[in-house]
């Protein structure tokens, strides 16, 4: 790992993040993980002005920027500003939370199968949304709110059911989440059949997760959320590094393990629940960001940014893929993401494998 350690008399950072020991200030930087973020956001910006300039209306780049500063025509006023933008920014914004919460519960479990569309966070949040939807017919905003709930109230179940002898054991939280995930979409399957026919088609769009309809009235609040809990996350992911030792080695350094563990849990869900609430369960992108992104900065660490940075690439490439593989129509970036993922999955069970016989 090429990093350097500046020391100085007063200051104290560690990684690239601020970290303070005593009166004396360390700042390691990974040159690495820098590049490797830059690309990524080079990458994520070149497929949003693809999804912004092709399509069934063409709109070339100078008439984008023209759009976007105001002086576009009203054709293109709509086309870009009222039909694109708001998806590719989704996109983007979803994408980056899947993959920071998906590294935070990767790091946290030290597995990584540990992600929350495995263990059953998105499930939570996917029957909040449903009985919304179904039973009570609540609004979008309500619907959010529900996910959200669902899918907080779904991590404190696992992660109280998790803990033994005051400590949350990687493997039981795994395993009690899938548990927990079997069993959220099986109430998931029972609303379904007991709802009209219209209202289960309604729901089973959003449980397919997609971007065919959001709007500026989803990626306001997706952004003000992302600009809270952005911060939270890499501030409390300083440690994550150290605790990935072992409790009683980050314990050691000063690191209080549990509260960092339990406000780590209620962020990375939070980011998870947003997400889902925007655009349903997308499967997948919080498991596979964080494990590509390892393989290309190759550093120990949750790398929660630059997870973010290979979240919002993979997302807003599987959403530009989906519109366009079939010609007539526009898929659910789900179907996109399920397709990618399962493959990745299988990829990574069977590298898991020979690695353990090797």
């Amino acid at each position: 790992m090429n990093s350097t350690r500046t020391t100085l008399d007063r200051p104290v950072v560690s990684g690239s993040v601020l970290r303070t020991r005593g009166d004396r200030l360390s700042l390691r930087w990974q040159p690495r993980a820098g590049v490797v973020c830059v690309l990524l956001a080079l990458a994520a910006a070149a497929v949003a002005i693809l999804g912004l300039t092709t399509g069934d209306y063409p709109v070339s780049l100078p008439s984008v920027l023209a759009t976007l500063s105001g002086q576009g025509s009203g054709t293109d006023a709509f086309i870009v500003g009222t039909l694109r933008l708001p998806r590719v920014l989704s996109a983007l914004l979803i994408g980056a939370a899947l993959g920071m919460s998906g590294a935070v519960f990767q790091s946290l479990s030290r597995n990584p199968l540990g992600s929350p569309d495995i263990i059953g966070f998105t499930s939570g949040a996917a029957v909040g949304a449903v009985t919304e939807i179904l039973v009570f017919r609540g609004s979008q905003t309500a619907i959010a709110f529900a996910a959200i709930g669902g899918g907080l109230i779904t991590a404190a179940v696992v992660y109280l059911l998790s803990v033994r002898r005051g400590k949350v054991a990687g493997y039981r939280l795994i395993l009690i989440g899938i548990g927990a995930g079997a069993v959220l979409e099986s109430v998931t399957a029972y609303l379904l059949t007991r709802a009209t026919l219209y209202d289960a088609q309604n729901a089973q769009i959003w449980l397919i997760g997609s971007l065919n309809a959001v709007s500026w009235e989803v990626v306001g609040p997706l952004a003000g959320a992302l600009l809270i809990l952005t911060p939270v996350v890499l501030f409390l992911g300083r440690d994550l590094g150290w605790m990935e030792l072992g409790d009683g080695s980050a314990k050691g350094l000063g690191v209080p393990v549990e509260r960092t563990r339990l406000l780590l849990v209620i962020t990375a869900t939070a980011l998870c629940a947003a997400a889902t609430a925007a655009a349903g369960p997308i499967g997948f992108v919080a498991l596979a960001a964080p494990q590509l992104c390892r393989r290309l900065v190759r550093a120990p660490g949750a790398l929660i940014g630059p997870a973010g940075f290979m979240g919002a690439l993979l997302l807003s490439a599987s959403d530009f893929g989906a519109q366009r593989i079939v010609p007539t129509t526009s898929l659910p970036v789900g179907v996109m993401t399920g397709l990618l993922g399962g493959a990745y999955l299988c990829w990574l069970l069977a590298h898991q494998w020979k690695a353990r016989r090797s």
